[in-house]
This record gives structure tokens, C-alpha cells and sequence, in this order.
């Protein structure tokens, strides 16, 4: 993995973290530049980002480590990272947040399902039922078979077991969803359920809808719609990493 910190560092200082999490689960993180890291180092975070199990660039074995288990594995992998970087004394526990786009959506809803250690989220293109995205996405069927080696008509258990949905209850976490009304890889209806459910409980969310952008947003999108999109995360994690 790797930090980035702000201009003028001091170790003596306590400073608001920001996890980031790579899509795929199958494509990795590396030493290229990556504006939005950028950006959220110039507001006064520090920026962890890192290759958990399930990453590629670390052979076979460990890309595929995942398969079948979503979220079980290498969530523990991007908290233990976390958890290293806190000992390091220069962290801020009570300002913690986590953003993550596709698989790292889909992980950062798990993650915000699964542990009370967040002050706040952003979610991006995500996912949130593997069963619906079976009927909806692209690449759905292939993706949910080859994962899970079943249907949800087949095996909804396993498909369910696997979704962040299934863990909304636990969300307390205020959760900013961004998503692309164009996005045929992640369809839409994944962040729909994501909000209405936790608008249902009453729960601090907000729902960022982008007219006539795809997957690809916040690298290949209109320029305009791609600042607005970094505005919108920037004011969300001010609002609450103060």
C-alpha cells in the first residue's frame, strides 16, 4: 500500500485519513498519478490506498483469493492496512473515511455494513445486490456465475450472503452515493436500493445522480460533470471531517 500526505507534514500533528479502494476487485493500485488522491491530499488529508487479496501484479493465487468471497477477505486486508497506518501516531481516529469506485464501492458499502470505524463514506458506481446485478449489468451473468459458480435462481443464499444490502441495517456510517444514470456496468438500480433503503431508516445519506455519464465518470466524463463530482465528495468529507 501506499500514503500520501499533505504539504508540510508534521508527525506531530494529527490528520483526518482517507481510505481509497480500487474497482475490479481484479486491477491494481501503483505508483502512477491519480488526481483525486491529489486532490484530497490538498485539502489536509492523508490518503491510504492499497492492493488487498484480490488485486492483480501479485500472481494468480492472490487475485484469486476473492472468488466467491467478496468482502470477507479483503476487507480484513484494507482494515488491517488502516490499522498500521493509526499506529504510526499521526491519525486522527475519530476522522476516518472511506471511498472507494465499482468493486471499491461495493466495498465501501460492505465495509460501512461491517465496522463502526468510519466517520464518514462515499460510494461510486457500486454494488450492492449481486442478484439483481446478474439481470441488469453487462457483464452481470458472467461476473455473478464465474464468482459464485450458481444463478440467484439457484443459489440466492450465496448471492445475498455476498451483497452489502443484505447488511444495510448496520449502516450508520453517513454515506454519500454517486452514480451514473448511463452506467451499464453497475447499473443504477444498485445505489437505488442502496439509498431507498437507508432513506427508509432514516439513516444520513445523499444520492449524487449524473445524467447521461457512464461507468467511466470520474476518469472519461464530461469535464464539467467530473469537477462536479470531486466538489461533491470534497464538501462531504469537510462537512463531516472538521
Amino acid at each position: 500500500g501506499w500514503i500520501m500526505k499533505p504539504q508540510d507534514f508534521d508527525p506531530a500533528k494529527k490528520y483526518p485519513l482517507v481510505v481509497e479502494i480500487h474497482g475490479g476487485p481484479n486491477t491494481q493500485y501503483g505508483y502512477g498519478f491519480f488526481h483525486e488522491m491529489q486532490l484530497l491530499v490538498a485539502q489536509g488529508y492523508v490518503v491510504f490506498y492499497s492492493n488487498p487479496r484480490g488485486s492483480i501484479g501479485y500472481g494468480y493465487k492472490f487475485s484469486n483469493a476473492v472468488r466467491g468471497a467478496w468482502g470477507e477477505k479483503d476487507s480484513i486486508d484494507i482494515m488491517n492496512g488502516l490499522e498500521e497506518i493509526v499506529k504510526q501516531g499521526y491519525i486522527d481516529e475519530q476522522r476516518l473515511a472511506v471511498t472507494g469506485g465499482s468493486y471499491g464501492g461495493f466495498m465501501t458499502n460492505w465495509l460501512v455494513g461491517h465496522y463502526d470505524r468510519f466517520k464518514v463514506a462515499a460510494t461510486d458506481r457500486c454494488v450492492s445486490n449481486m442478484a439483481s446485478m446478474f439481470g441488469s449489468s453487462d457483464i452481470g451473468w458472467d461476473l455473478g456465475e464465474d464468482n459464485l459458480e450458481t444463478t440467484p435462481w439457484e443459489g440466492l443464499d450465496k448471492y445475498m450472503h455476498m451483497s452489502p444490502i443484505t447488511y444495510v441495517k448496520n449502516i450508520t456510517t453517513p454515506l454519500l452515493i454517486i452514480h451514473s444514470e448511463q452506467d451499464l456496468r453497475c447499473s443504477i438500480e444498485q445505489s437505488e436500493q442502496l439509498f431507498t433503503a437507508l432513506k427508509w431508516m432514516r439513516r444520513d445519506v445523499k444520492f449524487v445522480r449524473f445524467e447521461g455519464q457512464s461507468h467511466g465518470l470520474s476518469r472519461g466524463g464530461h469535464p464539467r460533470s467530473r469537477l462536479e463530482r470531486l466538489r461533491h465528495i470534497t464538501s462531504w468529507f469537510a462537512k463531516y471531517l472538521v
